[in-house]
C-alpha cells in the first residue's frame, strides 16, 4: 500500500486524519502526527474495518479519544502511556530505525456516548477479532487494538485513590460474567 491522502476513508466511517487529530496532546501542541509507514495506514484500515465499523454499526457513532501516536507525539505525552506495547504507534520507527512497538497492528481509545462502556467492551470481546482490550471503567474510554496475532487479551485497569493504575489480565469468561465496572 502506498501512503494515501489523510482525507481518504480508512473504513466506512473514519478518515485517516480522524485517528491523527483526536488526542488532547496533539490538539494542545499542534504537532504534525502523520504516519510515515505504509504499513501503519494498512493497520488503521484493518482496525477500522474489523473493530470500529462493526461497533458503529451496532451502537452508533463513537468518539475517538486517542488514536495514532507518532514517536514525536509520544515524547510530548506526559506519563500514562507505553508506546513500546500499546500499539498506538503502529508500524512507525524510532530515530534508530527500529519499530516503536514490536506488536504491530494499530490501536485506538474511544467512547460510545450514552452507553455503558462495560457493555461496549463486552460486545467488542464477543464480536470482533481484537488483539488487546484495556478496560478502565464504565464511564472511561476503552482501548482496543487490532493486530496480526488477534490475541484477544483483556486487561482491566483499576486506579487506586493515589492515582496509580493497576493492570490485571483477565480471562474472557471472567470479563463476560463478573461486574467489573
Amino acid at each position: 500500500m502506498s501512503i494515501p491522502s489523510l482525507d481518504s476513508l480508512c473504513g466506512k466511517y473514519f478518515r485517516f486524519h480522524d485517528f491523527i487529530e483526536c488526542g488532547e496532546t496533539q490538539a494542545r501542541t499542534g504537532l504534525i502526527n502523520a504516519p510515515r509507514s505504509p504499513e501503519t495506514f494498512s493497520a488503521l484500515v484493518d482496525l477500522s474495518t474489523f473493530v470500529l465499523d462493526p461497533v458503529i454499526d451496532y451502537f452508533g457513532m463513537v468518539k475517538l479519544t486517542y488514536g495514532f501516536c507518532s514517536p514525536e507525539l509520544g515524547r510530548a505525552i506526559r506519563g500514562g502511556i507505553d508506546p513500546s506495547r500499546d500499539q498506538h504507534a503502529s508500524y512507525e520507527e524510532n530515530t534508530r530505525g527500529r519499530r516503536v512497538c514490536q506488536r504491530g497492528g494499530a490501536a485506538v481509545d474511544f467512547v460510545v456516548e450514552d452507553e455503558s462502556m462495560l457493555e461496549v467492551a463486552r460486545w467488542v470481546v464477543e464480536n470482533t477479532p481484537f488483539d488487546r482490550l484495556y478496560y478502565y471503567g464504565d464511564s472511561r474510554p476503552i482501548h482496543v487494538s487490532y493486530g496480526r496475532n488477534h490475541d484477544g487479551a483483556i486487561v482491566v485497569i483499576r486506579t487506586t485513590e493515589s492515582g496509580r493504575r493497576l493492570p490485571r489480565v483477565v480471562t474472557r469468561e471472567a470479563f463476560m460474567t463478573f461486574e467489573l465496572g
